[in-house]
């Protein structure tokens, strides 16, 4: 143990004096934690052997390209790169990297750290890595912690992002941005690694155009990180941390599963992170086989009202009882409410009314409401009605993990169906059991996948960063072959660019990826569905992050979505 740890019983002190970080000892740790201590990433060949960092044509944007153009002058149209083998451009000269965990947590994020940290060892001897503490805060108010050898080894293959921490702060206006400006000035960065989903790759683009507007030597690249797997692209195959985070949902929707038979009489409603997406639910469903899985993008492409979705569970509740099976298993997305178009609709009124103005005990704000809008509105129960008016998050958005869309499910499929009891159409007793698995999964072990996967993100971070680029996010592909075979590379986040109404107002945001109705993943298990609905097909799966037939598997979504076959 290095002298400056001991000295503080484990919890070393950042290097402008902010007081103790949450640093931990192994002395601290499990049998377990000690073991993944030990897993040794690999890297791929590619990173094992001599390369070269060669750019690819011009990019555009995901969408408007002349307004993304106009609001990025010094990064659009810039290449992404890829490494082929052959005699390195990049000298081993030292330099100095800054480190940020922006948004959510994911499983994997200290391994891109290791990753980094890593590379400046083995290929750039002498560099310093600063790791800013609780997030793009910690880069405005220059809170910061010098990361060593000593201090970075306790958190490798470990979840959480808890060695520095981080926040969803943006860095976005003039005052924030110059003060982003001044700490990197004062410790001298050459470069600055923001670890982010959408969001904060948005805000990793910006930072860099303005970097390079001033002049500035500071480069800034950003990486891959989301459990709700909607940060992807043709080049980047799949954000960090889903991997893990479904694989952890699974079992336990498993372990409710073998409940529910237990039991025989309750239905399950389980609410699943995702949103602005459904990736995490679908792959939980093609993992575990559920009774029912309601897909986001589905609705919202059928136009389906929430009567619509009431209906559809309430009639296959009919159909099981009358196969003598009172219990049943209903996985959602958290974002469901937000994918109904009627609600939806509500939503973005109420976003521009609440951008603008103050909800007033009288309720005269809802004048501003559509007279559709409105009806809703006052249909929807009232601890919903309480929810949708919640404080936005920082971007904007309504907060739909807090909005208990599986409760308002339960009361309203309870409803109908004590109507349809009424008419003499259903003779069951329906028990409603409410879950929302989120946090559970967001700082679990990382998978051996997205152990290797974020170190390989991290080292090739390094690279990019020492090879003169800026404005793009670390890529690691072929992810569907051993790891030796990955290939790794950067793609220029300006084409992942589009604009976007935030706030009453249009910003540039990376355009989600939503699930393709189309793709392998949803045919696969719409070829399902009718078969898990009446028969119980359930699967559980147990700790499969680590044990199990699909250790070392990734996840069905990517598998499907790259040509490998699975038997379901």
């Amino acid at each position: 143990m290095s002298p400056a740890i001991a000295a503080t019983n484990g919890l070393p002190v950042s290097r402008n004096e902010e007081g103790p970080s949450r640093f931990l000892l192994p002395s601290d740790y499990g049998d377990f934690q000690t073991t993944r201590l030990n897993h040794t990433p690999p890297l791929p060949s590619i990173l094992k052997n001599p390369f070269q960092v060669v750019d690819g044509p011009p990019t555009t944007a995901a969408g408007n390209p002349d307004e993304i153009a106009n609001l990025f002058p010094n990064l659009y149209g810039q290449p992404s790169v890829s490494l082929v083998p052959g005699q390195p451009e990049v000298k081993g000269q030292s330099f100095k990297v800054g480190v940020v965990f922006s948004g959510g947590q994911a499983p994997g994020g200290h391994n891109v750290i290791t990753g980094i940290f890593d590379y400046l060892q083995e290929r750039a001897r002498g560099s310093t890595l600063y790791g800013f503490k609780g997030g793009p805060a910690g880069i405005m108010s220059c809170k910061y912690v010098k990361l060593t050898a000593d201090l970075i080894y306790p958190y490798r293959n470990q979840g959480g992002f808890h060695m520095i921490c981080s926040s969803r702060d943006k860095i976005e206006t003039p005052e924030q941005l110059k003060q982003a400006e001044e700490t990197v000035k004062k410790l001298d960065l050459d470069g600055l690694v923001i670890i982010g989903g959408d969001d904060s790759n948005t805000n990793a683009c910006l930072l860099a155009e303005y970097f390079r507007s001033k002049n500035m030597k500071t480069q800034v690249i950003g990486c891959p990180k989301t459990i709700d797997g909607d940060l992807k692209c043709k080049d980047v195959p799949i954000s960090f941390g889903f991997d893990t985070a479904c694989k952890i949902y699974s079992e336990m929707i498993g372990n409710v599963m073998v409940d529910a038979r237990s039991t025989g009489k309750y239905y399950h409603f389980i609410r699943l992170m995702g949103r602005a997406a459904s990736h995490i639910t679908l792959e939980c469903a093609l993992q575990t086989h559920p009774n029912i899985a309601i897909i986001g993008e589905e609705v919202a492409a059928k136009k389906l009202t929430m009567k619509n979705v009431t209906n559809y569970i309430a009639d296959i509740i009919c159909k099981r009882m009358e196969l003598g099976f009172n219990y049943g298993v209903i996985i959602l997305p958290e974002g469901l409410i937000d994918f109904i178009p009627e609600v939806k609709q509500l939503i973005a009124e109420l976003n521009e009314i609440l951008a603008h103005d103050v909800v007033d005990e009288a309720g005269m704000w809802k004048r501003k409401l559509r007279s559709h809008s409105h009806d809703l509105f006052e249909f929807l129960p009232q601890s919903i009605q309480e929810q949708l008016l919640l404080e936005r998050d920082p971007h904007g958005n309504v907060q739909v993990a807090k909005i208990e869309t599986e409760k308002m499910l339960i009361q309203m499929v309870e409803a109908e169906l004590d109507q349809w009891k009424q008419k003499g159409a259903y003779e069951g007793q329906f028990q409603g059991k409410p879950h929302f698995f989120g946090y559970e999964g967001r700082c679990g072990f990382p998978t051996n996948f997205d152990a290797n996967y974020c170190n390989a993100l991290g080292y090739a971070t390094g690279i990019l960063l020492h090879s003169g680029k800026t404005g793009l996010i670390s890529t690691v592909g072929n992810l569907t072959a051993p790891v030796d075979e990955w290939t790794v590379g950067g793609t220029a986040l300006t084409s992942l660019m589009d604009v976007e109404r935030r706030h009453g107002k249009f910003k540039p945001v990376i355009k989600k990826a939503l699930v393709d109705l189309e793709g392998a993943p949803m045919l696969k298990f719409a070829s399902l569905r009718d078969d898990w609905a009446l028969k119980n097909r359930y699967l559980s799966s147990g700790p499969i992050q680590f044990v199990g037939p699909y250790a070392n598997d990734i996840n069905y979504t990517l598998m499907l979505e790259l040509g490998a076959q699975f038997h379901f």
